[in-house]
């Protein structure tokens, strides 16, 4: 029998409603939903793959354990877990919670019932060795927020919609479906700028796939946009069109920004920035002239050198030209489950404890993954001994990977939840699989949150979970109980959860997810003649609710007292003065610069054992300008040597003239020779990690970003 089920995508931001037929238990077609409120039948080709991860021979389906040998056998449940709390807990008594390191891979944020359950799994453990893929992308984000908008959370989008100018800095949407910027379909909508007669502008050192359709592409030197977009908004100040008293009615601080400011003008960052003064001059001019416009700036300028400054200056730059909360500016969404206004009970804040060995800054409850490696190694209280790793590959994603692989191997115990044997998770001693995500219901906590429109969704599950199959989140919480702890990480809270399981009563993070619904600016309040939503209203709409457009105003968004910004928090004002010190420093011409590139049929480094996905030309080649071919002696198709400071290799050459000239560009998770005998599709396509060639020594100034665009390399011939 045939059925189709209705569910939004989990694969990347744009969570893009599906179509999914399944007969016999079998997926027979994906296809993106017509009727989806948001998404209008687009999907990209991941959403067209997620049955063939489902139902993916290569991925693990029970638990498995390390012999003596090295290699994996099955395991029960049962046996697995109890392994799991006795090593844990063993390292735990000998040597403290913090020698347990805890990693949270990107999937999570597409997992509510993991999101819920981080936190109690963190309080049982007993750990500030905490880490996640925020810092190799989105830490300087949160920070920026935290101390703008007394929220992480609170991020501030393109109504992309309803803008006249669009100015994309460092991000490549046409690929990434938008990021921080959940919004399916991109593409159409920023083709939607021009056809309202507007224009978008693309500044990147790379001619991106967003790059070729924009009215524009502006090539800048990687790690400078904060330069670039200080300069900006000093063109602004300068040019007299800066309304001093709107920004002092929703902000505080401008005037102890404004002089610092002041430094970088357009003639000062040219030389630094490689962009042309008066091409900055216009872009500011056509930024604030324009019917409504805004300028969105996202990976490419978060995990570079000035990654938190880069972010903060955007959100300054919108504000100065007067897009900051307005109709097709840079906009705030009304989210009905608003997990923003929950992060102070959450754990929010920056820089509340620091990593041992080298003092990097902890944000949103995170240390920077750059100094897991360190954290391992070096030896005295509180090195990390044993590691649990959820749905993450850090050894790919995170800086001089090669490093972390051989610390991982030296750990007294690792646990892994994971899908696959993968470059990470093989070095574990026990892997727990969960559940593919299709077996599971499904309600979007986070991206509503940065939404393009305010939408809100359920999914079900498409299948019933197989016998022994468990969820994610049953995983991290069975964890999080032998270790004596429950699902919420406060004590009242999980005492009373113990209560109910006595009687019974199992907790489950959909039931929390309606309470969050039900008592948000949407919901019913759980009064039965309210006309708001709860899941099972919600349940009752398979394609969606629209809740409208994004709404004008900042005041409602920050948390701070007095509903006002702050501009000038102690750390962005030494960073701007530090900065400014740069200035002078013009770049040596002869400099070599990598940065990394994104591809629609990725998602990070996995669903490369799809074959779907990697079929084709190679993909993981080193894009290189003609003229630093040329230098370096290298032909289109040739094998060359790439070095940085940490690491020597090879790399198949492509040579174009879509790079800039002196920035050279390879994508990010690869590198699968080690992982052929349990991931045969990647396995037989392995190409390189760019991760290998970063530093973890380099990290951002304020946050400890990763720095994953801009690093210093030299190319040879072989």
């Amino acid at each position: 029998m045939r059925r189709t089920v209705h569910r939004s995508c989990t694969l990347c931001e744009a969570t893009c409603g599906l179509a999914i037929e399944v007969e016999d238990e079998r997926i027979v077609s994906v296809r993106g939903d017509a009727d989806d409120v948001f998404s209008h039948g687009f999907v990209c080709p991941k959403g067209v793959a997620i049955g063939a991860i489902h139902h993916d021979p290569d991925r693990l389906r029970a638990p498995v354990r390390r012999d003596a040998t090295g290699a994996f056998q099955p395991v029960g449940w049962e046996e697995a877990f109890a392994l799991v709390a006795e090593r844990l807990g063993a390292v735990r008594a000998r040597h403290g919670g913090d020698a347990i390191a805890l990693y949270m891979g990107n999937p999570i944020v597409h997992n509510h019932g993991a999101i819920l359950v981080r936190s109690g799994l963190q309080k049982a453990i007993g750990t500030r060795n905490c880490y996640s893929a925020s810092s190799q992308d989105t830490a300087p984000r949160f920070a920026a927020s935290y101390w703008t908008y007394g929220s992480s959370l609170a991020i501030p989008v393109p109504d992309v919609d309803r803008t006249h100018y669009f100015l994309c800095v460092g991000a490549n949407p046409f690929v990434s479906n938008g990021s921080f910027m959940t919004g399916p379909d991109v593409k159409r909508r920023l083709r939607g700028v021009r056809e309202r007669g507007g224009r978008l502008v693309v500044v990147d050192p790379r001619r991106t796939e967003t790059a070729r359709e924009a009215d524009e592409w502006v090539p800048v030197r990687p790690g400078t946009d904060a330069v670039l977009l200080l300069a900006m908004t000093q063109a602004l100040v300068a040019d007299g069109r800066v309304d001093a008293a709107r920004i002092e009615r929703v902000a505080e601080g401008w005037e102890r920004v404004a002089p610092l400011v002041a430094a970088f003008t357009p003639e000062r960052a040219a030389p630094v920035c490689g962009v042309a003064a008066d091409t900055i001059r216009r872009l500011a001019r056509e930024l604030a002239d324009a019917p409504s416009g805004v300028a969105y700036s996202r990976i490419g300028v978060c995990n570079a050198r000035y990654g938190t400054l880069a972010t903060w200056a955007t959100d300054v730059l919108n504000l100065a030209a007067g897009r900051l909360g307005e109709v097709g500016g840079l906009m705030f969404p009304s989210p009905a489950i608003d997990v923003g206004r929950l992060m102070p009970w959450l754990g929010d804040g920056y820089g509340r404890w620091r990593s041992r060995v080298r003092g990097l800054p902890e944000t949103l409850g995170d240390l920077p993954a750059a100094c897991l490696a360190e954290e391992i190694e070096t030896a005295g209280e509180g090195q990390v001994r044993a590691f649990l790793c959820f749905a993450g590959n850090p050894v790919l994603s995170v800086p001089n990977g090669r490093r972390l692989g051989r610390a991982l191997a030296g750990l007294e115990f690792m646990v892994a939840i994971d899908p696959y044997v993968n470059e990470t998770t093989r070095h574990a001693d026990v892997i727990l699989p969960p559940a593919w995500a299709l077996a599971e219901d499904h309600v979007d906590l986070l991206f509503p949150n940065q939404a393009v429109r305010n939408v809100v969704r359920y999914s079900p599950p498409v299948f019933a979970p197989a016998t022994g199959e468990r969820a994610d989140w049953e995983i991290l919480l069975e964890i999080a109980e032998r270790l004596g702890g429950g699902p919420f990480g406060m004590l009242a809270l999980d005492h009373a959860y113990r209560l109910a399981r006595y009687a019974g009563v199992r907790w489950n993070p959909t039931a929390t997810a309606d309470l969050l619904l039900r008592l948000g600016p949407h919901g019913d309040r759980f009064l039965p003649w309210s006309r708001g939503l709860s899941m099972t209203k919600l349940a009752a709409h398979p394609h969606g609710i629209d809740l409208g457009p994004l709404q004008p105003g900042i005041a409602r968004r920050v948390l701070h007292r007095g509903g006002r910004m702050r501009l000038a928090p102690t750390e962005i004002v030494g960073g701007l003065r530090d900065l400014a010190g740069t200035l002078e420093a013009a770049p040596a011409a002869s400099d070599l610069l990598l940065v990394g590139r994104r591809e629609v049929r990725t998602c990070n480094s996995w669903m490369h054992n799809v074959p779907a996905m990697v079929s084709g030309r190679d993909r993981c080649v080193l894009y290189v300008h003609p003229d630093d071919a040329g230098r370096a002696g290298v032909r289109d198709g040739d094998e060359a040597t790439l070095e940085s400071r940490v690491h020597r290799g090879a790399v198949r050459v492509r040579i174009t003239d879509e790079m800039a000239p002196g920035v050279m560009s390879l994508p990010h998770g690869w590198g699968h020779a080690e992982v052929a005998p349990w991931q045969r599709v990647a396995g037989a396509r392995p190409g390189v990690s760019a991760n290998d060639w970063t530093d973890d020594g380099d990290v951002e100034a304020l946050v400890g970003q990763s720095i994953l665009n801009g690093v210093p390399v030299r190319l040879r011939a072989v």
